[in-house]
């Protein structure tokens, strides 16, 4: 299941720098030699630059995993781009969500604050971990937050290249 985990994640990045490719960037999978950054894009001239996180979850899942760094702002040239990568025998789409940082880090805070607030199935209280999710559409985390408005945004990272 690693091996797989692991493989996905990678495919996930390259589909997210052939995207950028094909809308007119120079992108580049770091292959894990970049902290923070899945994919490095920038405008044809080399003069604007971005940084990409990737995460990668299966379409139809309610959650997808983003850890302890999603919760730090790294600044307006950093994004995060949830890339829903179905399975050869799946019939779902590739799906995207392109997230600023900011928003991201404000989001997955506020949601884990209150997850840590509120009791557990038996009314145990929940313990602090390294774990944040972020919640796919239709499903929202329980601070209300809805990233549908992300999905597809490319445009996002397009206006910091130009």
């Amino acid at each position: 299941m690693a091996k797989e985990k692991s493989t996905r994640g990678n495919a996930s990045s390259f589909f997210v720098a052939g995207e950028l490719c094909r809308r007119g960037y120079s992108a580049v999978v770091t292959l894990g030699n970049t902290p923070n950054t899945d994919v490095l894009c920038s405008n044809i001239a080399g003069t604007k630059f971005v940084h990409i996180q990737v995460k990668t979850y299966k379409p139809g899942n309610r959650t997808c995993s983003v850890g302890l760094k999603a919760e730090k702002d790294f600044g307006e040239n950093f994004f995060w781009v949830l890339g829903g990568i179905p399975h050869p025998e799946q019939k779902a789409e590739f799906e995207y969500f392109i997230i600023p940082s900011y928003e991201m880090a404000k989001n997955v805070v506020e949601a884990h604050k209150l997850w840590l607030s509120t009791p557990g199935k038996k009314g145990q209280p929940h313990r602090d971990n390294k774990v944040r999710t972020v919640h796919l559409p239709p499903h929202k985390s329980l601070s209300g937050w809805d990233i549908s408005i992300y999905k597809n945004r490319w445009d996002l990272i397009e206006s910091k290249l130009t």
